[in-house]
């Protein structure tokens, strides 16, 4: 079946359901392969869906910038998301979109963040100190470290005896979604069928967590709190003086959860093995930590000044960018990319994983080169790199994240020498598998040294 549209793509047949099969096998191998066979535009159709992959950084502004107002969010990811983080900034659209949008952004800026980071610290050092030397599951590590800080910075003390089932949590309804969204609808939780069990378990954990936290809160008619959730219980509407309601505040704090730890999770783990496999590259990191700190704890004042440091997760973002994928858009109203007309109702689809491994904007760009973004450096063109998205719906919390990733790898440098086991394990279990953030496929073990 030709696709109706001038451009190039992957043959047709059985109405698409071989090619589904295959982006649910392997979707980032298979959306790179079209990009090399078909170049940076091209379509195909799935069960009568049309859609068009771009590929090239300038096309890509063209399309999530400047006609960002044409778009809408392909609607299979918000009804998926929308089972455990309700109506939140993550899912809705529109005006509620925008009046979330307009009310967090001020919780979330660069100054308001550095707020968090003796908290960060706090729950990061609670989760490094408790670690022995030698083999470690570093998946497992990160996600209690992550999980850690997000509880402390969400809810200053509270809810840290959680961290195990929280992570836990996390990491299943991470892995449900995903599963979901190659479905064409999602069966009711009630059913008797496998795994509805674990998902009922995992949102009960999650959401009993959350809501407890904040009826303590509220009831303990406390001075407000500079955490998170003491942020979001604060926000007022400009224009009206109107804050969030109950339920958004649950659903602001479930988006937390969800994207917050399992974004900083994957990333600290990706780096870990990039730092453990490129010994140059961490004797650096080490020599700037220990230059700055001279022993002691990292603050948010010292981010700023690490970059090298801030170089090697920028380039741990390129390789194994945690949002890898999904990033798609449905067409509201006739688009022009390039000099190809796209009719209204076109599903879009942008691939970081794609962009962020284009020879043309990343010179050999399978190897692990933080160089690439120390100041001085030629930036890639704008639309080549985006490990935290593009256009309106950039991700809110990005400066959030990297401030707990310099923090959480400062700490992790003053303690540990990060080496690999065997190296033909550690190439299988770096193999990816994307679970909405992109995560290695088997649990990756490294030795972590005393230093």
């Amino acid at each position: 079946m030709a696709n109706d549209l001038t451009l190039p793509g992957p043959n047709v047949s059985w109405w698409g359901i071989p090619l589904l099969r295959q982006l649910a096998r392997d979707y980032l191998g298979t959306t790179l392969n079209w990009q090399k066979a078909y170049g940076d535009l091209s379509c195909h159709r799935i069960l009568g869906e049309r859609t068009i992959d771009i590929a090239h950084p300038d096309l890509v502004r063209q399309v999530l910038v400047d006609q960002s107002d044409r778009l809408i969010r392909w609607e299979r990811g918000p009804e998926v998301f929308s089972q455990i983080m309700g109506q939140s900034v993550l899912v809705t659209e529109g005006a509620t979109w925008q009046r979330q949008r307009r009310m967090l952004q001020a919780g979330f800026t660069p100054k308001r963040v550095a707020a968090y980071g003796d908290l960060m610290v706090q729950a990061a050092t609670a989760a490094l100190d408790a670690v022995p030397p030698g083999e470690t599951a570093v998946d497992e590590l990160f996600n209690h470290l992550t999980m850690r800080v997000i509880l402390r910075t969400l809810f200053s003390a509270g809810g840290e005896g959680k961290t195990a089932q929280a992570a836990w949590a996390v990491k299943y309804l991470g892995e449900n979604n995903m599963r979901e969204m190659f479905r064409p609808m999602t069966l009711p939780d009630w059913l008797p069928l496998p795994g509805k069990a674990a998902k009922r378990l995992a949102k009960r954990t999650l959401i009993d967590l959350v809501r407890g936290q904040i009826q303590a809160r509220k009831s303990a008619h406390e001075a407000p709190s500079d955490d998170l959730l003491g942020m979001l219980l604060s926000l007022r509407e400009e224009r009206t003086g109107t804050g969030l309601n109950d339920q958004e505040v649950l659903d602001q704090c479930m988006v937390t959860f969800m994207a917050g730890h399992d974004t900083s999770s994957s990333t600290l783990l990706w780096w870990s093995w990039c730092m453990a496999t490129n010994p140059e590259a961490q004797q650096l990191a080490w020599e700037e930590v220990d230059a700055l700190l001279k022993g002691r704890a990292p603050t948010a004042a010292d981010a700023g000044q690490l970059p090298w440091l801030t170089a090697t997760f920028k380039e741990t973002m390129r390789l194994h960018p945690p949002i890898s994928a999904l990033m798609s858009r449905r067409a509201q109203a006739d688009l022009t990319v390039g000099d190809q007309h796209i009719p209204k109702g076109t599903l879009i689809r942008v691939t970081p994983w794609v962009l962020h491994r284009d020879a043309r904007w990343f010179p050999d760009p399978e190897a692990f080169r933080p160089e690439r973004w120390l100041p001085g450096a030629e930036p890639p063109p704008r639309g080549a790199y985006m490990p935290f998205g593009l256009g309106p719906r950039v991700c809110l919390g990005q400066h959030f994240a990297m401030l707990e990733l310099q923090l959480s790898a400062a700490l992790v440098l003053q303690r540990f020498r990060l080496e690999p086991l065997d190296r033909r394990k550690g190439n299988l279990e770096r193999a990816p598998k994307l679970s909405v953030t992109l995560r290695p496929a088997q649990s990756l073990h490294l030795r972590l040294a005393r230093r």
